[in-house]
């Protein structure tokens, strides 16, 4: 609040001198269109302006004619004009665009081509999300190179670089607009269901690999900077309409209609003032998880969470479907038979049901061996206990004596509840909202402040240790800034609602259980299940009858809108329900200051900055998710950083060198350093070298998660708070193996990295780039899962694994430009995991297929007036084995294609599009037990955005 009002002081109080309005109208050379976005400035300084969306511009300056205009923009040629002070002016534009030129920031923190970039790097920019193949911007970033995608939901897809990919991706800072983007209740980014607008996003920037060193805890594996556009800049309104169609076979679902609406509105009030809003909604029924493998979960296979099985629900009765809900929950049925006989010796009295026991078992063995259940119901009747045929307990004694509950016996087998398909627990209908504006003042030619703020609600699915319908989730990021050529001040506040959220694992259990308690289910199909193999019944056929009369008149079909399921999911997981009420707040304010202008140091080569952090985590569950039913929960985190960098050798060589140290309160100090050098071998080859280290604070789930989930498995937090309160090392706790587990307090995981890598323009044609890598990591996150044995929990809790995990890869990409707007774009690479703990209850979650490529093959103008332009794309990944918390299972090699064709409206710079995602619908899941992602279709016509 104190910046806030620093800013609105100092908006009120500057003013600046303006004498000499400077106007005119840039055109492009060749096509005589208006160019946009054009950058207007007078040479040697910061003053100036941008075209607007009619190639226009005007701005006003203190500085006296003559002086000389510079007009820039990437993709055309920089021309200088001079000006005297009379009239409008009247400048044409060439296009001339060069491989290799764009500049990125991400790298290093500061502007610098990227051919010399120290570590890789990918660059997205407008134009290339505005004539992408992907249906989304979002989407678009699963072409790069280095780049894994999971997909847990139509809308939710979390990305990852150089392996341990997952749904929620705890090792990549994804920031927007230099604002962290994670919830920060879940600590992982949500994708692009909060984030900007998709006409509102300029460009963005992908650093793969560690990158702690400048941006703090989290950059373990990457970090993503999503960039928005100047409204002074980007100015007028602009909008997009995409329609669609997916399902068109019908296999999941219906074929159904997908809908994306997106607007922005940027004004420039003055020179110095400026504004924007920016709207997007998209809707339509979701991707589908329909795994219907059978799972064993039990730690017992040798496998931490457990392992997929041969069977079906017709042939085990045990049957726990990967994405099938409700049947997680299973009993004994020799326990549920001894339950039952308890209860008829409690009701009749131990001398009476003795004495009815000795009776019975001396019919069964010596006067009718091999007596039917009919013929022993008979002598029950006329031995006065007629009523124990009625009650239906003479089944349970019949199969005790004939040993069918015994440990070799038919009937001593396990049974699972019968569950509902996930189309039937999660409403299928994705959406998303986003809302995002704000104001911006030049307090002077070189210091910008402003207002802003991104908004968004939907709907999605989530795979975490189960599947989470995230309903009315909602996330608002708000941000004051101050920011110059040199320095920024910021400070901004992130607050998470997961609003009507819900685990439908647990929320289809307890439907189970509302509809028939288990204490009735089990000895109903006990009962019907004893009499079928009596009838001489194998064990599938009396599983299938005894299922049938337990599950008479059980609700079949979608159960979302079922007002028991949702008295369920409207009540909170501590009072017994399956709703999240997690409204979790991170505060955070950081600051950067390049001091090389400052201390003269530019004219010797060298680049000097530095720079600082705070953040606070405000975790407020109401004991829904962490352990704060006593209240909200405080975790403060402090940082600062420096970079130092230096040009020799006429800048052949260029060395740097940065330092972070962060401290978090529940954990010692972190010191986090990185080396690189860039060797210029000539104007367009580059060879860079790097040493990074990185690590990561356990996130707010390691530190403080208290859940209970399928299978009445208890997730808990690693520090030692919640280790003493689980009695974790006094009461044992055995693993995989039967191994007695030992917990330690958790601590912060740490990775080094080395990277050599080799970029390259030829012929002005060819762009190509080449890494290799190799990392090791100590003190590795992951969890240890075992069984208390003396009440039977099952537990998994946040941990350090014993010994390193090492990890290389490479990569190789290029771009090829051919004649007449054609271009061809391929990537090929590859992550492994070299070694790892040999304990059989470890997980890396590394989640990485060794080999991945991507081709393409585009043409940006052709036909007539160059109106025309098309692109189509292949992307293919090898087969691997998927861990997660949730399951674990092989994930299927496959390959898809992508196309588009365009076509231009250059009089209302205007563009339609006519694309498919996965045209051939061939269905394909990146993350096991996670949805089965099919084609897209769409046409989509998009106003003023060129």
């Amino acid at each position: 609040m104190g910046l806030l009002l620093f800013l609105l002081t100092i908006v009120i109080t500057v003013t600046a001198q303006e004498t000499t309005t400077v106007s005119g109208s840039v055109t492009i050379g060749k096509t005589k269109e208006a160019a946009t976005a054009i950058s207007v400035t007078i040479k040697g300084t910061t003053t100036g302006t941008f075209t607007d969306d009619k190639g226009e511009f005007k701005f006003s300056t203190a500085q006296k004619p003559p002086f000389v205009l510079v007009f820039s923009s990437v993709g055309y040629a920089d021309k200088e004009v001079a000006y005297s002070g009379n009239g409008k002016l009247s400048v044409e534009l060439q296009t001339a665009y060069t491989l290799g030129d764009e500049v990125v920031v991400a790298a290093s923190r500061v502007p610098e081509k990227i051919l010399q970039s120290p570590v890789s790097i990918e660059r997205v920019t407008s134009s290339a999300i505005r004539n992408a193949i992907a249906p989304t911007y979002y989407d678009l970033i699963g072409t790069l190179k280095g780049v894994d995608v999971t997909t847990s939901s139509l809308t939710f897809k979390s990305i990852s670089t150089r392996g341990f990919n997952g749904s929620g991706n705890l090792r990549l800072n994804q920031l927007v607009d230099g604002m962290d983007n994670q919830a920060p209740g879940l600590n992982f980014s949500v994708g692009n269901v909060i984030g900007l607008t998709e006409l509102d996003v300029d460009n963005m920037e992908l650093l793969s690999g560690a990158s702690s060193a400048l941006y703090g805890p989290g950059g373990m594996n990457g970090t993503l900077l999503i960039n928005s556009k100047d409204p002074f800049k980007y100015q007028g309104l602009s909008f997009q309409i995409k329609e669609g169609v997916k399902d068109v076979d019908n296999y999941q679902r219906n074929m159904n209609v997908y809908n994306d609406v997106s607007l922005r509105w940027a004004n420039k009030v003055s020179d110095k003032f400026a504004y924007k809003i920016g709207v997007q909604y998209i809707q339509s029924t979701d991707w589908l998880a329909n795994n219907t493998s059978d799972y064993n979960r039990s730690a017992s296979t040798g496998f931490p969470f457990g392992q997929p099985i041969a069977g079906t629900r017709q042939s085990d009765p045990n049957y726990d479907g990967v994405n099938v809900y409700g049947d997680e929950t299973t009993a004994s049925l020799a326990s549920v038979a001894t339950g039952v006989l308890g209860a008829i010796q409690a009701k009749l009295g131990a001398p009476t049901y003795n004495y009815l026991y000795g009776a019975s078992q001396y019919y069964l063995t010596k006067i009718a061996p091999g007596a039917t259940l009919n013929q022993f119901n008979q002598f029950l009747t006329s031995n006065n206990a007629g009523s124990l045929v009625a009650a239906g307990y003479s089944p349970f004694l019949y199969g005790n004596i004939n040993n069918y509950y015994a440990s070799n016996g038919i009937a001593n087998i396990n049974v699972s509840r019968t569950g509902y398909a996930e189309k039937d627990v999660i409403n299928p209908i994705t959406s998303n909202f986003k809302l995002s504006g704000g104001l911006y003042y030049k307090l002077t030619n070189d210091l910008q402040a402003s207002l802003s703020a991104n908004w968004g609600t939907g709907n999605t699915v989530y795979t975490g240790s189960d599947r989470y319908s995230l309903k009315d989730l909602k996330m608002g990021q708000y941000k004051a800034e101050l920011k110059s050529k040199n320095w920024y001040l910021r400070a901004y506040v992130t607050l998470e609602d997961a609003g009507s959220s819900y685990n439908a694992t647990i929320a289809a259990r307890l439907f189970n259980e509302a509809w028939s308690p288990s204490t009735t289910w089990y000895p109903t199909y006990t009962n019907a299940f004893t009499q079928a193999v009596a009838a001489g019944a194998p064990v599938a056929v009396a599983d299938a009858a005894a299922r049938g009369v337990a599950d008479a008149n059980r609700p079949s079909g979608p159960i979302y809108n079922n007002a028991l399921f949702q008295q369920i999911v409207s009540t909170p997981i501590s009072k017994g329900g399956a709703l999240f009420l997690d409204k979790t707040s991170l505060y955070t304010a950081e600051g950067q200051y390049n001091l090389t202008d400052a201390l003269g140091l530019a004219k010797t080569g060298t680049e000097f900055l530095i720079g600082g952090s705070w953040r606070q985590y405000v975790l407020n569950s109401q004991g829904t998710l962490f352990a704060d039913t006593a209240g909200r929960i405080k975790i403060n985190e402090v940082g600062a950083y420096s970079q130092l960098s230096q040009k020799l050798f006429g800048d052949v060589l260029k060395l740097s060198v940065s330092g972070r140290y962060d401290k978090n309160e529940n954990f010692d100090p972190r010191f986090t350093p990185r080396a690189s050098a860039v060797v210029k071998l000539d104007a367009n080859n580059f060879l860079r070298f790097s040493y990074q280290q990185a690590y990561r604070f356990p996130s707010t789930q390691n530190q403080w998660i208290n859940l209970v989930v399928s299978g009445g498995q208890y997730l808990i937090g690693g520090l030692s708070q919640m280790i003493n309160y689980y009695q974790l090392n006094t009461n044992p706790v055995y693993g995989a193996g039967g191994t007695q587990l030992t917990f330690n307090p958790i601590k912060p995981e740490r990775s080094n990295s080395f990277e050599i890598g080799y970029k390259s323009v030829i012929a002005k044609q060819l762009l190509l780039d080449a890494y290799v890598y190799f990392a090791s990591y100590n003190d590795f996150i992951t969890s240890l899962n075992g069984e208390q044995v003396s009440n039977g929990r099952l537990f998994s809790v946040a941990q350090n694994a014993n010994g390193t995990v090492n990890t290389s890869g490479w990569g190789v990409s290029l771009q090829y430009l051919l004649p007449s707007n054609f271009s061809i774009t391929g990537n090929l690479f590859s992550d492994v995991v070299n070694s790892q703990p040999s304990d059989p209850n470890f997980l890396s979650y590394f989640n990485t297929p060794k080999l991945r490529y991507n081709l393409g093959f585009n043409n940006s103008g052709f036909g007539y007036k160059n109106r025309f332009g098309f692109g189509v794309a292949y992307k293919w990944q090898q087969s691997f084995y998927y861990q997660g918390s949730f399951a674990c299972g092989q994930v299927p090699s496959y390959g898809t294609v992508d196309g588009m064709i365009s076509y231009k409206l250059p009089n209302i710079k205007s563009l339609i599009k006519l694309g498919a995602s996965d045209a051939l619908n061939k269905y394909y899941i990146n993350g096991y037990g996670n949805s089965q992602v099919g084609g897209l279709y769409y046409v989509s016509f998009a106003y003023n955005v060129f």
